[in-house]
This record gives C-alpha cells, sequence and structure tokens, in this order.
C-alpha cells in the first residue's frame, strides 16, 4: 500500500495553534458501517455512548521534556529527552541519569562534549553503543500482530536497540552535590514539547501549554506528546459519561517519537514503529474482559489507547495485565480484537495515526470524512477537534 493513499488537501490556516476552551471543541461522528456523518460538539459525547460502555482513557502525563544546553563555545543546542535509558551493572562509567534525546543542531553532539543545563545540570555526549538500553523489571511482550510474548534472540534484541537507536544521542546527566533526578526537576528547567506545526515566539512553549498539554487525568510521567483525544475532557465532562452509565477505565502507554516520527518510506509496508512502553491495570484488564464477555463495548480515547489495547492483545491473545512494551503498527487489514468505537483528533496527512484510524473505519470513509471536516472549517491536529468513531 502506498503512503500517498493516505495524503488529502489541508489549508495551512486550518492547522489549530491553541485550542478550543477545554470541553467545548467540534465533534464529528462517523459510522464506520455506513459512512454517515454528523455534527456537533464534545458536550455531546455522552449521546454517542450507550450504558454499559466501557471507556478507556490514556493517563500517562506529558514530561517538560525540551531542554537548552550551551557547550563550551557557549553555543545554544536543543534536546528532546526520548527515553530514560536503565542503567547497566556492567557499564558502571554512565550514571542512572541516562537519556536518549533529539538535538538540534545534531552535528554538535559529539562524544566527549558537555552541555550545561540551568539548575545545575550538565550532560556529556555518551558514545555511540556505549550505553545500551537495559531491561525493564518483569520483561514485557514485544506487540506486533501474531508475535509470541518469548523472549527474543540476541540477534532479533540488537536490531530492535540499533532501530531504536536511529538519528537519537545519547547524553549522560549530572547534577554535583544533589541527588535529585532528571524527572523531579524538569518543570524547572524544560517547556511541553510541542510539536513543530504549533508556533510560538522563540519556539518554546508557555505557560498556558503547560495546562493546555495535558489532560485532567495525567497521572504518570514519562510521555514525550500529549495523548491529544484526552485533552477534550473536562471533570464535568467525565461525569456526565458515568451518569450515562458508562464505566471509565485507564492505561498508560507513553507516547514516544514512535507516535509521531513521520513515514519516510513510500510503501506502508516498510516503516517500522519504534517500541513504546506502559502498564495495563489489574482493574483494567478484568474490566476489558467482563465487557467482551457480555458484548458491551470498549471505546478507546485516542490512537495511543487504541496501540495499548491492541497491541497487548495482539501478544497474549487478552489484555493481560502488566507492564509492556508495543511496537504495534496498525494499517488497513489489521484485526481489532478489544476497541469497537474511537474518540480522536484530526491527523497529519501520510501519519500512522491515520493510517490506524484509516485502518479501523475504512480508509474511504476516513478521508470522506477529513474532506467534510476541511470543508466545514474543523481544526486539525492535536490542539484541533474530535472525532467520535462508532
Amino acid at each position: 500500500m502506498d503512503v500517498s493513499d493516505f495524503d488529502f488537501d489541508l489549508p495551512p490556516g486550518a492547522i489549530a495553534q491553541r485550542p478550543a476552551p477545554r470541553g467545548t471543541a467540534r465533534l464529528l461522528a462517523l459510522d464506520r458501517r455506513t459512512g454517515a456523518i454528523s455534527h456537533g460538539t464534545v458536550a455531546d459525547l455522552p449521546a454517542h455512548l450507550r450504558p454499559g460502555d466501557l471507556l478507556v482513557v490514556n493517563d500517562t502525563k506529558v514530561i517538560p521534556a525540551r531542554i537548552f544546553g550551551t557547550d563550551e563555545k557557549g553555543r545554544r543546542t536543543e534536546f528532546l529527552l526520548v527515553e530514560r535509558v536503565p542503567k547497566e551493572p556492567e557499564n558502571p562509567k554512565y550514571g542512572p541519569e541516562l537519556w536518549r534525546c533529539l538535538a538540534k543542531p545534531g552535528r554538535r553532539v559529539k562524544a566527549g562534549r558537555t552541555f550545561c543545563f540551568e539548575g545545575g545540570w550538565t550532560a556529556e555526549a555518551v558514545p555511540r553503543g556505549a550505553a545500551q538500553a537495559g531491561t525493564p523489571p518483569s520483561r514485557p511482550a514485544e506487540t506486533t500482530p501474531g508475535a509470541s510474548p518469548n523472549a527474543h534472540s540476541p540477534s532479533e534484541q540488537g536490531a530492535r536497540l540499533d532501530r531504536r537507536d536511529a538519528g537519537l544521542y545519547t547524553l549522560s546527566f549530572h547534577k554535583r552535590g544533589s541527588k535529585e533526578n532528571l524527572l523531579s526537576d524538569l518543570p524547572s528547567l524544560g517547556s511541553a514539547p510541542l510539536p513543530p506545526y504549533i508556533h510560538r515566539p522563540g519556539g518554546v512553549a508557555d505557560d498556558r501549554d503547560r495546562k493546555d498539554y495535558q489532560t485532567v487525568y495525567a497521572e504518570v510521567s514519562g510521555a514525550i506528546a500529549a495523548p491529544t483525544a484526552g485533552l477534550h475532557f473536562t471533570p464535568a465532562l467525565l461525569s456526565a459519561v458515568e451518569a450515562r452509565g458508562v464505566t471509565i477505565a485507564r492505561v498508560t502507554l507513553h507516547v514516544g517519537i514512535g507516535t509521531f516520527r513521520p513515514v519516510k518510506a513510500a510503501r506502508v509496508e516498510e516503516h517500522a514503529m519504534e517500541p513504546e512502553r506502559g502498564e495495563i491495570p489489574a482493574s483494567t484488564a478484568a474490566a476489558i474482559a467482563a465487557a467482551k464477555a457480555d458484548g458491551r463495548r470498549v471505546v478507546a480515547v485516542g490512537t495511543t489507547t487504541v496501540r495499548a489495547l491492541e497491541g497487548v492483545a495482539a501478544a497474549r491473545d487478552a489484555v493481560g495485565a502488566g507492564p509492556f512494551e508495543t511496537n504495534v503498527f496498525l494499517v488497513p487489514g489489521a484485526a481489532f480484537r478489544v476497541v469497537d468505537a474511537l474518540l480522536t483528533n484530526f491527523h497529519l496527512p501520510r501519519s500512522t495515526l491515520l493510517m490506524l484510524v484509516s485502518a479501523f473505519a475504512g480508509r474511504e470513509k476516513v478521508l470522506a470524512a477529513y474532506r467534510d471536516a476541511v470543508a466545514k472549517g474543523y481544526r486539525f491536529f492535536s490542539y484541533g477537534d474530535a472525532m467520535i468513531i462508532v
């Protein structure tokens, strides 16, 4: 399948630069069986749900992962913290504060070079290959469709590490005379990692973004991008959903670069997703099992929730509780074992997110809905309007 099959015309002015007041965005409803479209606002969401539905949200919390450091020549370099690297016992030179990062400009990040950051932090660029990914506790399953949860061979593990390291730099962070960890100190030295199509003076997120780019139920720190469908919820809307007789459950999927990295291949099949980590609570696993057994719908809030549920189900034949890692890539033709309805935003042309939505509802129906949304002035992408597919 050609990546160009997922292209569409989008006027630049349709890209939302600020969100509508939370809970007031527009909502396009798409019936994936008939292709019928209707229009309303996210306040109408309870009317699209049924008593007995299970609504599953992603409670990951966005970290202020965008930081700036200066090298010995005083040059300012931008870093996006992508993933913390667990320390390997056999490699004690680099301490516990190892992070994989994107850098701009990357040519400045040479092995051994030191960068200084606010708050007394310094970081040394680690030679490529000197620090490898550790194994998280209770090794999670690699969740591609049909994959087995068995351990990978060394060659497979090496291939995964090479893919995860592609385009990334590893930095070892230190703060002299302090036992603070970088994650807890980030609020004072980092900013919200807004996507590049949201423009701010100086290119840095402001105080409004600190609140706007976080769901009201965010709890588990670790994401470098927001699960944006969840940004529409207010406590009042969540209460209205529950009053409808809908149960709300949580999963955690820490959104990483795999979710928003552009597809550069010409063919969909040539694109590989980077793995992302998360956890399924035991209560959520039990609620999903009960809903499926009873014939009740599982409604996912956001594509990240879909990837968590469908990725784990593909690897384990059920949504089992516990930590996991997934690089599942859902494209037209994929089987959906868990999710029956989806609340999502409007996504970029040629993106893996648009491919996932097209896999769920059909490419032609989705693109027709997108054309209608453009014609009616809907706002697109992270701070934009919403779409529910039933």
